[in-house]
């Protein structure tokens, strides 16, 4: 399973790294594939993976906006 993710304020290859990093910390996650320059991520998943969780967390961060597609 993916879900696709909607991020905004992303300039770098360090956010991509911060992103992924996040991400691969939850349960059920599988993959993380982060593209600055689309503004998106896709996250694998084993269908357990919690994505509101997931987008929290990456809100949590201060300076990027998730959101489910």
């Amino acid at each position: 399973m993916t879900a696709t993710l909607q991020i905004t304020g992303m300039h770098c290859v360090s956010c991509k790294a911060l992103i992924e990093d996040v991400c691969s910390e939850f349960a059920g996650v599988t993959s993380c594939a982060v593209d600055v320059a689309a503004g998106r991520a896709i996250i694998g998943h084993d269908g357990s993976a919690d994505m509101q969780a997931v987008v929290g967390e990456i809100n949590r961060l201060g300076k990027y906006r998730a959101s489910i597609v």
